[in-house]
């Protein structure tokens, strides 16, 4: 065995340790705490995310050229959607195929079981750390900008820990994976190649994919955050509608098994088989790892897209992308579980991860699904390095807002892209899993310490909904709430603004 090898071999096996004996018992408690305090946020205020998504953005009067041709106007930041597109953009990647199999490969069909406890836990920390994302937001240039870098220095009061979240955020997220994703589309392009031809035998095929890659990738990221938010909100609902249609049709061609699938996946959850290993037992912990690093809630990721939009109260953006994490979990990693499981009531014997996939879609569809499969991996895959370059931006921002800055901090995503296509990254994958456990322990422990500015936010949203009224925050309507830059009347009367004329264009 290689050096390389052996570190690979150890950083993945001090990830599972980690994940198993510090990451897990920390997601079930606070899980528990933020769920009971927040008295079942994430459950009882289901319809009040489906109204908060559809709100449109605030709007500003801006001169018209320089010609001096009059005032226009135009979106100020990103609408509750764009924010919501971007962040399922990251979160639905290609874990919510090859991770969810390989969860069922490793735990048994009971692990998605586990998988949908957490998301319905995690999604109380997923309101927590979105809310508080939007209360200490700040303004830039195209839209408003925050995170748990600025809730740290702003919460806390530390900028030099803020610092330190940053630049542990972006090598992991907008560095790391981003690569990495670029790397999987790569591997899914040769695949479905190979069932034509020996893929050997075109050498410069990654080349040529990771240039295309990258040429795209910059196109979209120079163009700022509105050209990803439009990207974002275009694709993902293509990519949802795609893989949900896949599944449905699967699950019809095979619709006698699916009360078996079903029965699995409870009682394989549950059976003595299933807690045995790791001390906690197989499917649990395949299934709260593996949900929670699909869905990211909790993980400090997704509040960088959550303080983009422009909303009228800091508690919609924490409806919002409580949302995310059900659309994550309960809708597209449950398709992946259905595809693989009517398929393979043995998973000992249907390969491992990835490779039941494009068994059932084969068996199902025919060898064509090869390449069906990867288109899919490519929207998962390129819309999850569109969301982890928002994501970086974001601390980029917090740590210099020079223009120069970001300007290079684009061009090196735009390589790593073309990087991550034509190296072999086991150990990238490796060194990024563990980066993301402490990344997700400080961002838990963060959020926990300001969790009752976010139930204080919480109860001004209810007694404003209890009077019939639309939520409104000013940082007066809280003065003990300390260094809010945005929620001044300027913010909150541009925003009354745009509703008003949505009504009357309505009308």
């Amino acid at each position: 065995m290689t050096p390389l090898e052996s570190l690979n071999e150890f950083l993945g096996n001090a990830e599972g340790w980690l994940w198993t004996w510090a990451g897990m018992p920390v997601v079930i408690v606070l899980g528990l705490y933020f769920t009971i305090r927040s008295k079942g946020v994430q459950f009882r205020m289901i319809p009040a995310m489906f109204g908060a998504i559809a709100q449109k953005a605030q709007r500003e009067e801006v001169d018209d050229g320089a010609k001096g041709e009059g005032r226009t106007q135009r979106t100020k930041s990103l609408s509750a959607f764009q924010a919501f597109s971007i962040s399922a953009a990251a979160r639905v990647g290609t874990g919510n195929i090859s991770g969810v199999a390989g969860a069922i490969f490793l735990g048994g069909p009971g692990a998605v079981l586990w998988m949908w406890v957490m998301c319905l836990l995690t999604g109380a920390a997923s309101f927590i750390e979105s809310t508080l994302a939007q209360l200490w937001k700040t303004r830039a240039d195209d839209t408003y900008k925050g995170g748990p870098a600025f809730y740290i220095a702003r919460g806390l009061g530390s900028r030099k820990f803020g610092l330190f979240f940053a630049v542990l955020f972006i090598f992991c997220f907008a560095f790391a994976f981003t690569s990495l994703q670029a790397n999987t589309i790569v591997d899914a392009f040769t695949g479905a190649v190979a069932v034509y031809t020996d893929p050997e035998g075109l050498p410069w095929l990654p080349i040529v994919l990771g240039v295309l890659l990258a040429l795209l990738t910059g196109v979209i990221v120079f163009g700022g955050m509105r050209r990803v938010a439009t990207v974002a909100q275009n694709m993902v609902p293509i990519m949802a509608a795609i893989y949900l249609l896949v599944g449905i049709i699967i699950v019809g061609m095979n619709i006698g098994e699916l009360p078996r699938v079903v029965s699995q996946i409870v009682t394989e959850a549950f059976s003595p088989q299933a807690f045995i290993g790791g001390g906690f037992g197989a499917a649990l912990v395949n299934g709260v790892q593996r949900g929670m690093l699909s869905n990211e809630a909790g993980m400090g990721s997704v509040p960088n897209v959550a303080a983009t939009a422009s909303v009228s109260h800091p508690v919609k953006q924490g409806l919002v992308q409580t949302l995310g994490v059900y659309f994550d979990t309960i809708l597209i990693c449950s398709i992946t579980a259905f595809i693989v499981l009517v398929a393979f009531p043995d998973i000992s014997v249907g390969g491992e991860g990835l490779v039941m996939v494009q068994q059932s879609l084969s068996d199902n569809l025919g060898a064509w699904a090869a390449i069906l499969l990867a288109a899919i991996m490519f929207l998962l895959a390129f819309t999850s390095v569109l969301g982890n370059f928002s994501y970086g931006e974001a601390n980029m921002h917090f740590i210099t807002s020079k223009r120069g800055w970001h300007l290079a901090f684009g061009a090196a995503v735009t390589v790593l892209v073309f990087i991550g296509s034509v190296i072999a990254v086991d150990l990238a994958w490796t060194i990024a899993g563990v980066s993301m456990v402490f990344i997700a322990l400080i961002n838990l422990v963060v959020i926990a310490i300001l969790a009752p500015t976010a139930f204080k936010l919480l109860r001004h949203y209810n007694a404003q909904r209890a009077q019939g009224l639309d939520p409104i925050f000013l940082a007066s309507d809280l003065p003990e709430i300390k260094n809010v830059e945005v929620w001044v009347d300027e913010d909150v009367c541009d925003y009354q603004d745009a509703r008003r004329e949505d009504q009357a264009a309505a009308r």
